[in-house]
């Protein structure tokens, strides 16, 4: 009978190490990701990011983000650039070069945005 005690020793500690993986995984994309206004390094811009897929501009008058997905390391924006009396739809992919629980760097060809997240 001591296979069973085995056994139940590995069930517990499967369950435990999932409980933690499920409480202590990956840092979230939700949040509000920003950084400083170039130029105006006082004031802050950047992207809202919902649970429900949603996401919407901070500060930022003429790039309205409208949703987020993520794809394995990237982050799909979709959204409307207004200007110039026009409204262009996009969808931007930007590679997640590093995620923690305060900090998103993404990556498109040569650009590089650093974000922190809002508290």
């Amino acid at each position: 009978m001591k296979t069973k005690n085995i056994f139940r020793g590995l069930g517990v500690f499967a369950s435990a190490a999932l409980l933690t993986a499920c409480c202590m995984g990956e840092p979230t994309l939700e949040g509000n990701w920003v950084e400083p206004i170039p130029g105006m390094e006082d004031q802050m811009q950047g992207i809202s990011l919902e649970k429900d897929g949603k996401a919407s501009s901070i500060n930022s008058a003429t790039l309205q983000y409208k949703s987020w997905v993520r794809q394995g390391d990237t982050l799909v924006l979709s959204g409307q650039s207004l200007g110039n009396g026009q409204t262009i739809d996009f969808v931007d992919s930007y590679k997640i070069e590093k995620l923690s629980a305060d900090e998103l760097i993404l990556k498109s060809d040569d650009l590089t945005i650093n974000y922190h997240k809002q508290k």
